[in-house]
């Protein structure tokens, strides 16, 4: 935000006067749930005013379907967390005139709290800093644009993949939109209508980890507010229509020391560094229970089906769109890699976080990468398939639910208070909605994501 404070050390007051002199009348204090839902409590702007936001530790145990706090959670109407704006992460808000907001980090006697997810990246960030490395990390999304007509949501256009009719018929929004995310430090990088009818990709530039995870949040809520302004309704749901490509959040990561990447080696046959083998190979272990932080809907499974380009198997690749960790290479090797078992229903800092700790089991343990997998696993027979160590991920929430519970890496890594109360939260979601149609789906949760 040129010319605001945007530095760690600065005052409540001294920002919020800066504030009042640009017209900003409120300040949103974001943080985003275990449900993925992305909440706020808004501060009035006055010169020399404070900023003192606090939520019931009830709010981190509410479902997606609505807010009441989910039984079993170990969280109720007892206890509270303050909300700490982090002032590097102040913006305005360009389809909010007279907004600004900032991400929170949720906190008890001034200590990061147990169930805070953006507390729960920076300590996989910092595990991985222990041992020389960081990641430099990027969201790709693909959302759909849909119009309301007499109370259905209906696709925004019916083209198809990369169609110049659908650039030209949604130029105006697309251009609001970039320099929406522009004017809040967000790069985008290239941009194309996808297959499905409505449906849009827009890449963004990457950055560090918490940059990236914060840059999701912000990503996804500029693109509700500037397709509210336009007239659409904006929806990162896995699947909206049947028959349809989904849409998926893959996240995108690469390997450095310092400055320079170290996640290529051109003398290794694989063409990956030993600790990205060793990473991907510790994804790849742990990813059946990653999917309940990467793909933690029940509609996220209308979408991760074999032969849809989704990542249905757990198996790695160079450009095998069918792999659930897809390779790029460059000159001197592989350039970054991709899980493409990853939506916009996760929550970005569980999400991300989670990675990084089944990344960090792999190295840690020099844990070896399975051989490549140069074909659609879907095509292979059960006997090739058990050969190449290559498994089904699971076909439900629920299945994914109990991969997680059985996963020692995973859970202590979350800490045994947050993953309570994450489980929690969604297996409540899957008992509720795991018999709703499609199209009941589209109705309940089609903003929310």
């Amino acid at each position: 935000m040129t010319g605001w404070s945007r530095a760690s050390q600065v005052t409540a007051a001294g920002v919020l006067s800066e504030l009042d002199a640009a017209g900003v009348r409120y300040l949103r204090v974001l943080w985003c749930d275990n449900a993925n839902i992305i909440r706020a409590r808004a501060v009035r702007v006055r010169p020399l005013g404070e900023v003192s936001v606090r939520i019931s530790a009830g709010q981190m145990a509410l479902p997606v379907m609505g807010d009441s706090v989910v039984a079993g959670s170990g969280l109720g109407p007892v206890g509270e967390a303050e909300l700490v704006p982090d002032w590097t992460t102040l913006t305005s808000l360009p389809y909010a005139p007279g907004e600004a907001a900032v991400i929170g980090d949720l906190e008890q006697l001034g200590l990061p709290w147990a169930h805070c997810p953006r507390a729960f990246l920076k300590e996989q960030i910092a595990q991985l800093a222990e041992l020389g490395l960081n990641v430099q990390s990027a969201f790709e999304n693909e959302f759909y644009l849909l119009r309301r007509e007499e109370g259905e949501l209906l696709p925004a256009d019916t083209t198809v993949y990369a169609a110049t009719a659908s650039m030209n018929r949604h130029r105006v929004f697309m251009h609001a939109l970039t320099l929406a995310l522009e004017a809040q430090g967000v790069e985008p990088e290239t941009y194309y209508p996808e297959s499905g009818p409505g449906q849009m990709e827009l890449v963004v530039r990457h950055g560090g980890a918490l940059e990236s995870a914060d840059r999701q949040i912000v990503f996804r809520e500029t693109v509700h507010g500037v397709a509210q302004e336009h007239g659409y309704v904006a929806s990162f749901l896995p699947k909206v229509f049947e028959g349809s490509a989904g849409s998926g959040c893959h996240i995108n990561i690469s390997l450095w020391q310092g400055e320079t990447s170290v996640t290529g080696d051109a003398e290794q046959p694989t063409g990956l560094s030993l600790p990205a083998q060793h990473f991907i190979a510790g994804v790849l272990l742990h990813l059946p229970a990653l999917c309940a932080l990467s793909i933690p809907s029940r509609n996220s499974y209308r979408r991760i089906l074999p032969h849809a380009w989704a990542g249905a198997y757990c198996t790695w690749g160079y450009a095998n769109r069918e792999a659930a960790v897809r390779v790029s290479r460059g000159e001197a090797g592989a350039t970054r890699f991709e899980l493409k078992t990853a939506d916009a229903s996760a929550n970005p800092y569980l999400a991300l976080g989670a990675l990084i700790a089944a990344g960090l089991d792999g190295i840690r343990r020099s844990l070896p990468l399975p051989a490549e997998v140069g074909t659609d696993p879907g095509h292979l027979s059960e006997k090739e398939r058990a050969a190449g160590q290559i498994r089904p991920l699971p076909t439900s929430l629920g299945e994914a639910i109990s991969e997680l519970e059985r996963d020692p890496v995973l859970l202590k890594a979350l800490g045994t208070e947050r993953a309570a109360t994450y489980l929690a939260v969604r297996r409540a979601e899957w008992e509720a909605l795991q018999n709703l149609s499609l199209q009941d789906e589209l109705r309940l949760l089609a903003e929310r994501y």
